[in-house]
């Protein structure tokens, strides 16, 4: 069957953009494809450094005939809405059928050629093509995301007729800048095109040439007895940045190796796109690099692995300056510099973060059994590196160059680590810090910034996450889950409330006001009395609950309370900051996390509806939700579990009825005199099974009270096989309606089974 065969030749397109490119041109193919009803067998896209390509296999010569039916006016209706219809639907009224008082058209249309329908397609395809940034060029209109060369359009081996801008479409296409011919070669189908591609020096595949560099330069480190270090990210951006590669080993003055081995890497990476080389088996970097050029040459690349040498030497060089110069600085300048580095406008400087993350810091210690001086230091410096020459060259080295300065300053083992490894988990892939210091800033970083955005209405919305808090929150979730610390939500929260406190300065106070606690914390100096500790109290639990502001004060003292104010009052004085009352933030930071925990289990195999049913219970441990959702996927996997979820359906539809007629009796049931002997043996089995759950639940042997509800299974199945609920005797029905709202209750202590699908 014909072939469509689509090229978008350019100038050369950013690496980062071609795998999106690639995505979005087989989308919109098979969406165009799809709306035009022209199936085919299959549909290929690629993407390079200078083209996008587009292969259809299989598609039929010419659309399908259609017949239609359309729907008409009711007969009888006005004669300009018959009218109407008729010249929409192109027919004449002697053409028209009535069916049941309505007139219905029968409309056939003939099936459009598909290279006509292609020249639309690929037309709309290049005008919408979703590039993240786009220019023009020339005195056309057209937007691209670098200016169009060549368009390549056959169908079943001829040039589909078309014009976009001036752009006409033929059967040509150019190979390598440098090494293919100059000349432009002709293409009609895709083997062709490949074929003749690879013999003007052009990978089509981004997989063959990913695995082209990677087999080559790992071929060529292991003839110098040397190990090339993997950088997927990296191997992913090269081989969209060459057409055909040829890796090449160079040297480097070994003296650059005295640098902190992230240094060199991340300069080749991000300065040259150079992989780095170690030594086998040594595990430590080598002076040497591996390039990859995008052509072959006489001398096999000896010039060019000559010049990409000193373009790297003197890159480096900066590099070793900023090192030296850094370890002279120390870290106080730094973190007096921080006071000008706004963090955030609505939030304050990087100084004033750190002031926060000095008191998270220390209030989350005990949880990671970290202690809390130590914690507390290491959050003192955490961000000085901000500051630091080299962070301000590469800012991928935040916390990696900290931790260094740390130990050449002489700070302790734990404060430096905790340091380096503040930013971790930076993606699914990293590791999560596990030394109670390092944990403990680690969930300070995260959490300042999941609660800071939102105390200031920074939510996520739909896809938009400019301060990428689902990282931090699936980081939190990750590091608590992995260190089993049990961190409830809503108390981190009023922790982080309680942190603003450090805003307080000459100048400037926090204020708050709930009802009859009205006033504002200043700087404190000097000595406090009873008084004043009472209402700093109060003012501390207002914090916790009640909306708070920062503020401009003309006096300096440790408080201001308003004993005689009543009902909630904005402050007098300039508001230098504000943030939204902590009762309505705990509870979105928690759900917000939640969801977030509810990604991460159901990428692990866990049921969404699982941790909806043990959410709905009002924990913000994430730690227990995870261990209780758990136990609840392998009870229910079970046939006990299955059997009496069905029969907690049954008996929560059956007391919705009845309450739907009026209220339902409330009490322990009984065993009536000529009660069955199912509606007794359950109430034997409930009266055993409830402290058993209970206990279980309060140990956290969720697994337990998961046996203790299965041994419900049979005395419940019993029940409904043998007894009438609905009695006619009111205390008969009263008793067993008490019956099942106590089956109904206990179950819920686990789970509310209601949201359980099944």
């Amino acid at each position: 069957m014909p072939q469509l065969l689509l090229e978008l030749l350019s100038e050369e397109i950013p690496a980062r953009m071609q795998p999106g490119a690639q995505r979005d041109l087989e989308r919109m193919a098979r969406e165009r494809l799809a709306a035009a009803e022209l199936p085919f067998e299959r549909l290929r896209t690629f993407a390079g450094p200078r083209r996008l390509t587009l292969a259809v296999d299989g598609l039929p010569a010419a659309q399908p005939d259609r017949v239609e039916e359309r729907k008409g006016p009711r007969v009888g209706a006005p004669e300009l809405a018959l009218a109407g219809f008729l010249r929409s639907a192109g027919v004449a009224q002697d053409q028209l059928a009535e069916r049941d008082g309505v007139w219905f058209a029968t409309i056939a249309r003939a099936g459009r050629p598909t290279a006509e329908i292609i020249a639309q397609l690929v037309e709309e395809i290049v005008r919408g093509f979703p590039w993240p940034k786009s220019m023009t060029s020339g005195a056309g209109r057209l937007r691209w995301v670098r200016p169009l060369q060549r368009l390549l359009c056959v169908f079943d081996r001829k040039i589909v007729p078309l014009d976009i801008d001036g752009l006409e479409a033929g059967d040509l296409t150019e190979g390598h800048r440098v090494m293919g011919e100059t000349t432009p070669f002709r293409a009609r189908d895709f083997d062709e095109y490949r074929e003749a591609l690879a013999g003007h020096f052009v990978v089509l595949e981004a997989e063959v040439r990913r695995e082209r560099i990677a087999a080559a330069a790992s071929a060529l480190c292991r003839e110098h007895d040397l190990e090339l270090v993997d950088d997927d990210g990296l191997l992913d951006e090269v081989a969209g940045l060459v057409e055909w590669p040829v890796p090449l080993l160079g040297a480097m003055d070994p003296s650059f190796l005295d640098l902190p081995p992230e240094v060199i890497r991340t300069s080749m990476r991000v300065n040259q796109r150079y992989f780095a080389v170690r030594r086998g088996g040594a595990g430590k970097l080598a002076p040497n690099f591996v390039v990859v050029a995008n052509l072959e040459t006489a001398d096999g690349g000896a010039l060019v692995a000559a010049g990409n040498a000193r373009v790297l030497s003197a890159r480096l060089s900066d590099a070793k300056f900023f090192w030296e110069e850094d370890r002279r600085a120390g870290f106080e300048p730094w973190i007096a510099r921080l006071r000008g580095v706004t963090f955030h406008a609505r939030l304050g400087t990087m100084a004033e973060r750190v002031a926060r993350l000095e008191a998270l810091a220390e209030a989350l210690a005990p949880s990671a059994g970290a202690d809390p001086k130590r914690a507390r230091e290491a959050a003192h410096y955490a961000k000085a590196d901000l500051a630091s020459a080299m962070v301000g060259e590469f800012p991928e080295l935040q916390g990696v160059m900290g931790a260094y300065y740390a130990r050449a300053a002489g700070l302790p083992g734990p404060v430096a680590e905790a340091i380096g490894e503040q930013y971790r988990p930076a993606g699914p892939s990293d590791e999560v810090p596990e030394a109670p210091v390092a944990v403990a800033l680690a969930l300070a970083d995260k959490l300042d910034t999941l609660v800071g955005f939102f105390a200031i209405g920074e939510k996520p919305t739909g896809s938009r996450d400019p301060y990428a808090l689902r990282r931090a929150a699936l980081g939190l979730i990750r590091i608590l889950l992995k260190s089993e610390l049990r961190l409830p939500i809503r108390a981190a929260v009023r922790d982080w409330y309680l942190a603003l406190k450090a805003y307080a300065a000459p100048g400037r106070a926090v204020y708050v006001s709930a009802g009859r606690t009205t006033g504002w914390l200043g700087a404190p100096e000097g000595a406090d009395g009873e008084e004043v500790e009472t209402y700093v109290e109060e003012l501390e639990a207002a914090l916790t609950s009640e909306a708070v502001y920062v503020i401009a004060v003309d006096e300096d003292r440790r408080v201001d309370f308003d004993r005689a104010a009543s009902g909630q009052r904005a402050p007098v004085q300039p508001v230098i900051y504000h943030f939204r009352a902590a009762r309505e933030v705990s509870p979105e930071v928690t759900a917000f996390l939640v969801e977030r925990l509810k990604v991460l289990l159901q990428g692990q195999g866990a049921r969404h509806d699982l941790v909806d049913a043990v959410f709905a219970l009002g924990d913000d441990d994430l730690v227990r939700i995870g261990r209780r959702i758990e136990a609840l996927g392998r009870f229910l996997a079970a046939e006990d579990g299955a059997n009496l979820l069905a029969a907690y359906k049954r008996a929560s539809n059956i007391l919705a009825a009845e309450a739907r007629k009026g209220s339902l009796p409330q009490g322990v049931p009984t065993a009536l005199a000529g009660a069955p002997p199912q509606e007794q043996a359950l109430i034997r089995a409930l009266v055993a099974a409830e402290p058993t759950v209970e206990a279980a639940l309060e140990a956290e042997d969720f697994a337990a009270a998961m046996r203790a509800l299965a041994g419900l299974r049979a005395p419940v199945d019993a029940f409904f096989d043998t007894v009438l609920v609905n009695s006619e005797v009111a205390a008969e029905r009263d008793n067993r309606l008490k019956l099942l709202g106590q089956v109904r209750a206990l179950m819920g202590q686990v789970a509310d089974f209601s949201l359980v699908s099944g």
